[in-house]
């Protein structure tokens, strides 16, 4: 997934985000599909968290998430972009770790 920028193929006629799905072009020419799991903000810059699914469509058995930069374009198109700074990286992933552990406490 070293790709600069995947551009996102969704379900268009789905309304709930985690009903909402990504499919994600390999390097090696695979495909991947993911469930979207949060599309939130770090210093001004949009971040979106994804769950690969396995054939199935079941979640993955090693609860890997696939972080990446998120925008989208005038026509709202959204696409991603790899996130190569390791600094940014841990932002980001700290910081989706404080969204799901505030989801958890608010489900209490």
């Amino acid at each position: 997934m070293s790709k600069e920028e995947t551009v996102l193929d969704t379900q268009d006629d789905i309304l709930d985000p985690m009903d909402v799905y990504v499919t994600l072009d390999l390097d090696d020419g695979s495909t991947v599909e993911c469930s979207i799991l949060s599309i939130f903000d770090v210093q001004d810059q949009d971040y979106i968290a994804l769950l690969p699914l396995d054939e199935d469509g079941n979640p993955n058995e090693a609860g890997e998430v696939y972080l990446y930069r998120y925008f989208e374009d005038e026509d709202g198109n959204p696409s991603l972009e790899n996130i190569l700074d390791d600094e940014e990286y841990e932002i980001v992933a700290d910081r989706f770790d404080e969204i799901q552990d505030e989801q958890e406490f608010e489900e209490m």
